[in-house]
């Protein structure tokens, strides 16, 4: 554990809370780390590394970030535009003329909406399509059902374009009307990178960010391969809950054309590295590493500080008690994360757990927590219980369906003036937070689901489920 002298954070109390969260979550292993303007303020790791415990983790571990790459993606597109090489308002078919998303006009959708997931795309099946097909050893019912389905392994982002452009599932509406996060997306978003920069994608973040950072630990690569090589042995291997056992394994998911929004490997130092450097609009150790005018474009004055998350090119940005803070999350086979910054303040956070499926945000809370001088404990969420119940009921009722990976459907019922959602065996019963949103928490508090009705002539035409915009499907 490391900290650094002359701050007013108890780095006890936190090391402490963190401790007691880890134990009360059951979790195999969670890494963390927090870099403030003079240096490492905290980090440490808690759990075990490995099966047997043999290896223990810490902060220089190479673990999953999953879904926290895609600010890379998005950095990298805005080193770009400030190399003047792309223009966020390029349209995609200039550097894919294939690309098509039927019924809207192909001149309309912009690289600056694959940034902010407001193309219009829907929730669709590619990626889970992708890592079926590469792990065949992965024989859960899920898994199974994919691979008869896949009309292809899903090798290239030519084959992800050509799904969007033929899979018969509408629009969400017009590009930039909503915003609906999709991997499908962040994919091709990638391989803009390599057209308009002259090199890989990887080559970029190397030369660009993750050398100038010194960030030593950290790479891109498919299949694991290239992680072990830099990890020297300090690597974790990955965990999952199956019926309610821990398993292990130590088969990274392999899904090849997502690589930037899904497959770079790190450690919570490097990530908190990072995000500082964001923090501090591209200065890292009194140098301006990364251009000042990179990182305005991605997460600068051009987007809203709200109460309520905004997606800005590959982080989220609200307002938090005076702070402004950029984050994002994570999750895949073996990793559940969350990294932030608090904006022109030199802070950077992160938290990498091992084990999927698991959420790794309430660490960072508590590290944010420790840094505003609140209680460590006290929740940091957006959205909050009314205190009523909605008065129309009956214009949120209906059945809305997801097609990423197998088709999932959230059924919304009204009972006596209650509402519920049920997702496959589970029914969870909603409480109203305002507008159109709602939450299901469990007997701890804990948030099992969040969902924002989308309401057009009295009746709801699609459910935001978390980040994710389900159409309704008319029985």
């Amino acid at each position: 554990m490391e900290e650094a002298e002359g701050l007013e954070i108890d780095v006890k109390v936190l090391d402490a809370y963190l401790s007691s969260l880890f134990e009360k979550q059951e979790l195999p292993g969670i890494s963390v780390a927090l870099w403030g303007p003079e240096g490492p303020v905290f980090q440490r790791g808690y759990g075990r590394a490995n099966e047997d415990g043999s290896r223990m983790l810490n902060e220089n571990t190479v673990q999953g970030i999953a879904s926290m790459g895609k600010s890379m993606v998005a950095l990298a597109c805005a080193i770009l535009a400030a190399d003047g090489k792309l223009s966020f308002d390029d349209p995609v078919y200039r550097y894919f003329p294939q690309f098509d998303i039927p019924g809207t006009p192909r001149d309309a959708v912009t690289v600056r909406h694959l940034a902010m997931h407001t193309t219009g795309i829907p929730p669709m099946e590619p990626l889970e399509w992708s890592i079926a097909m590469h792990v065949k050893t992965r024989q859960s019912e899920w898994a199974k059902k994919l691979r008869e389905t896949a009309p292809n392994a899903f090798d290239t982002v030519e084959q992800i374009i050509d799904y969007i452009k033929t899979c018969g599932y509408p629009a969400l509406g017009a590009p930039g009307e909503y915003m609906s996060y999709s991997n499908e997306g962040y994919a091709i978003l990638c391989y803009i990178v390599d057209k308009a920069a002259g090199c890989t994608l990887e080559e970029l973040l190397q030369e660009r960010v993750w050398g100038p950072l010194g960030m030593t630990r950290t790479v891109l690569d498919v299949d694991g391969t290239q992680a072990r090589a830099i990890a020297g042995g300090n690597i974790t291997s990955l965990f999952e809950r199956v019926d309610g056992k821990l398993v292990c394994d130590d088969e990274w998911s392999v899904l090849p054309p997502f690589r930037g929004c899904a497959v770079v490997k790190s450690t919570a130092r490097d990530m908190a590295v990072y995000y500082r450097c964001l923090s501090n609009y591209g200065r890292h150790e009194g140098k301006q590493a990364i251009a000042k005018e990179a990182v305005e474009m991605m997460i600068g004055s051009q987007f809203p500080v709200q109460r309520a998350p905004f997606y800005c090119y590959g982080l989220n940005k609200r307002a938090l008690d005076g702070h402004v803070v950029c984050e994002h999350s994570g999750g895949l086979h073996g990793t559940s994360s969350h990294g932030g910054l608090f904006l022109g303040e030199g802070y950077g956070f992160a938290a990498l757990c091992n084990q999927g499926d698991a959420g790794a945000e309430a660490f960072v809370w508590a590290m944010y927590n420790a840094v505003m001088g609140k209680p460590v404990e006290t929740p940091l969420r957006w959205f909050a219980p009314a205190g009523r119940e909605f008065g129309d009921p009956q214009m949120v009722v209906g059945t809305f369906r997801s097609h990423e990976g197998v088709p999932v459907d959230v059924t919304v019922t009204e009972e006596n003036g209650k509402l519920f959602a049920q997702r496959e065996e589970e029914k969870l019963p909603l409480t109203y937070c305002g507008g159109t949103l709602f939450a299901a928490y469990d007997e701890k508090g804990n948030v099992q689901m969040r969902l924002e009705s989308l309401i057009r002539g009295g009746k709801a035409w699609a459910a935001r489920v978390g980040t994710r915009i389900l159409q309704r499907v008319e029985a």
